[in-house]
């Protein structure tokens, strides 16, 4: 957590480390507003410091250690409000907005800083690759409202199919990271667990970046996080005209509100996705509430009441779920 630690003056460090104390793998966000006490998010509860009040120095700080004393170097973060740190931590900033011609130019005079928590949790997804392979790898869509566990899933799906389970061989897999938030890449490296067979283009807009990594890298399946644009959308039919498997995430309450979304529809017409992923929101991010298949039917296999006993059918009630992440 060093890398968080040090984005904090000195009197606020302390005061973190003092509060955190034995809780670090449970912390999901710290929140530090500029004249007011500093929040931090658990799993389970919310919790502040009201012993330290945050000035504008203290702000100052924090952004100058985010952009290591130069906010030119940071001037596409702070257009996309926010910026992704080394492990793959990403903070997200509010302020006052500078337009120009309608369009955000940047965020200054910050007065808000999200620090969310960035975790790797290898293997969350082990139990859930089987239903994602038939013969081949089946383009995939992970559907979930924020703070789900989406990438973290996505990561972990990237690192298997990279390397390889089971008597199922390693494929070479393409990341398009525009948010640094998959791989959680320094100076172009990722920092967290992709696979021995992943190729990685980092902050890079996924509307360019899909079709430069076919064309350059030749994956087998393409991996991106939050679609949603018009733009996204193009990219990722472009890539299943080229044969690419395509494994995504998208923000949705359900497969139902996602089939609401008119700039998804041409990938739902086109029948672009054979499997569904949908979590729900739970205080442990990574809830796994259904894997839908192309009819919409749920296959994942979910336990009953006896113990030790397997739903095999299809049926879309779900009662009792498998393995939080």
């Amino acid at each position: 957590m060093e890398e968080i630690l040090r984005i904090f003056p000195p009197n606020l460090k302390k005061k973190i480390i003092q509060s955190l104390s034995n809780r670090w793998t449970s912390i999901q966000e710290i929140r530090v507003r500029i004249g007011r006490p500093i929040e931090l998010i658990y799993d389970n509860q919310e919790e502040w410091i009201s012993t330290f009040i945050p000035s504008e120095g203290d702000g100052q700080f924090i952004l100058n250690q985010l952009s290591e004393f130069s906010l030119y170097r940071l001037e596409d973060e702070l257009r996309e409000g926010y910026i992704t740190i080394e492990g793959g931590h990403r903070v997200g900033l509010a302020g006052k907005v500078n337009t120009t011609n309608g369009s955000v130019k940047a965020i200054k005079h910050i007065s808000s800083f999200n620090i969310r928590i960035a975790k790797e949790k290898v293997g969350v997804s082990s139990q859930y690759i089987p239903y994602l392979y038939n013969n081949g790898y089946l383009s995939t869509l992970i559907i979930g409202p924020p703070k789900t566990g989406k990438t973290t899933i996505l990561r972990d799906l990237t690192r298997l199919i990279s390397s390889g389970w089971g008597s199922v061989k390693p494929l070479k897999v393409g990341v398009v990271d525009e948010r640094s938030e998959i791989g959680g890449c320094v100076k172009g490296v990722p920092q967290h667990q992709l696979g021995i067979r992943t190729d990685i283009l980092d902050a890079c807009p996924k509307a360019e970046g899909l079709m430069m990594m076919i064309r350059s890298m030749s994956p087998d399946v393409l991996v991106v996080d939050e679609i949603g644009s018009v733009e996204d959308v193009n990219a990722l039919m472009e890539g299943l005209h080229a044969g690419v498997k395509i494994i995504c995430s998208v923000h949705a309450e359900s497969l139902s509100e996602l089939k609401k979304r008119p700039s998804l529809m041409p990938l739902l017409e086109y029948n672009a996705f054979h499997r569904f992923i949908t979590l729900e929101k739970h205080n442990k991010p990574g809830r796994v509430n259904g894997i839908f298949n192309e009819k919409e039917q749920n296959i994942l296999k979910k336990l009953r009441c006896a113990k030790n006993e397997m739903d095999r059918g299809t049926s879309i009630i779900k009662r009792h779920h498998l393995g939080g992440v």
